[in-house]
């Protein structure tokens, strides 16, 4: 399998925002990953109001789905993050979350939404991925 990840030197760097420009990946299993949001495993609510903290979270439910299944955040084609209220100062925190959830490997595409609302109101942000693996 590869999975190769795609940044034009004509184009602004994309990884130092945290994502790439395009994926290409050929052979191995494609998995969706659900939206995870800021629960624990008794469904509480990390983090609070804090975006930052959230967002950890949610990155560390999808790191647990990805185990699962034999993967990791490099595996990773594609994530996208909704943000409830989204405003550019809240892109720092969460970019920030991000980048260090890849813990070295080059970031995913990653398209940032910005919503009204989650599932439920506590929610500040919600991430899916779509990974392939061998």
């Amino acid at each position: 399998m590869t999975n190769t990840k795609i940044n034009p030197a004509g184009m602004y760097d994309a990884v130092g925002y945290g994502f790439s420009h395009a994926s290409i990946h050929s052979g191995g299993r494609t998995v969706h990953l659900a939206g995870q949001v800021a629960w624990d495993k008794d469904c509480n609510v990390v983090g609070g109001d804090d975006l930052a903290a959230q967002t950890r979270q949610a990155l560390a439910n999808l790191k647990q789905v990805l185990a699962e299944v034999d993967a990791t955040p490099a595996h990773i084609v594609r994530l996208r993050t909704y943000i409830v209220g989204h405003s550019p100062d809240k892109l720092g925190p969460v970019l920030g979350e991000v980048g260090a959830f890849y813990d070295g490997a080059t970031p995913a595409p990653n398209t940032v939404i910005g919503v009204q609302a989650l599932a439920l109101p506590d929610f500040l942000i919600e991430i899916e991925a779509t990974a392939v693996i061998d």
